[in-house]
């Protein structure tokens, strides 16, 4: 019997493992220096950024509706995200987080970010905060899966669903109006936009990146 296999519901490598094709610098055509290729894992190290500029790249590619997997590690004081639905203008947008939406990637312990009930790791930053912390110690890979289905929203962390909200309703606008985000008139509105791995000026590693349109 053959299987017939429909190439939308399979997800699709964002990182093969070896070279940063299918991403690039937010506002550039390239991936700077701190991006680096090592063991199968996209590593962010501070030590190698050029004039103190290392950037958050994007994926070359926007998305709609996806569910998105991957694994990420930290060492002690890390702070970085996952963001995604970001509109890539540098004209307008100097940066990915003027638009986009972050899942909180943090040592909550180590970082001052942990001490913000919004800003913790799995967080839906500055909006939404789990009610359940499933990360792993620091220094150990987390699982991530962020699935957005026509405005349905949902993060797991470690097999765990951390947040669950609806996108883009009265609700979600209240939300944005309760937060650091209030005056950005443009964030969190875009339907579909490119993923962003974040620099935030600490060492953080992620590898296994896939990706399935839905």
């Amino acid at each position: 019997m053959v299987q017939i296999t429909n190439a939308q519901n399979e997800f699709k490598p964002l990182f093969d493992g070896k070279t940063t094709k299918g991403w690039h610098t937010y506002g550039k055509s390239t991936v700077g220096t701190a991006w680096k290729v090592e063991d199968g894992t996209l590593h962010f190290d501070p030590s190698a950024t050029t004039n103190n500029q290392g950037g958050d790249i994007v994926t070359d590619n926007e998305y709609t509706n996806f569910h998105l997997k991957l694994e990420w590690k930290v060492v002690p004081k890390s702070n970085s995200g996952i963001i995604f639905y970001i509109h890539e203008d540098p004209k307008k947008y100097k940066n990915t987080y003027e638009t986009g939406l972050e899942m909180q990637v943090l040592d909550n312990d180590g970082h001052p970010d942990g001490k913000i009930s919004k800003h913790r790791a799995g967080n839906l930053y500055d909006l939404i905060k789990s009610d359940i912390e499933p990360v792993k110690p620091v220094g150990e890979w987390n699982t991530v899966e962020i699935i957005s289905d026509n405005g349905q929203l949902t993060f797991k962390l470690n097999e765990v669903v951390v947040v669950k909200t609806t996108l883009w309703d009265d609700n979600w606008k209240s939300l944005i109006a309760g937060s650091k985000f209030a005056s950005w008139k443009s964030f969190g509105t875009f339907k579909t936009g490119k993923i962003a791995l974040q620099d935030h000026g600490e060492n953080v590693w992620y590898r296994n990146i896939v990706i399935k349109e839905l």
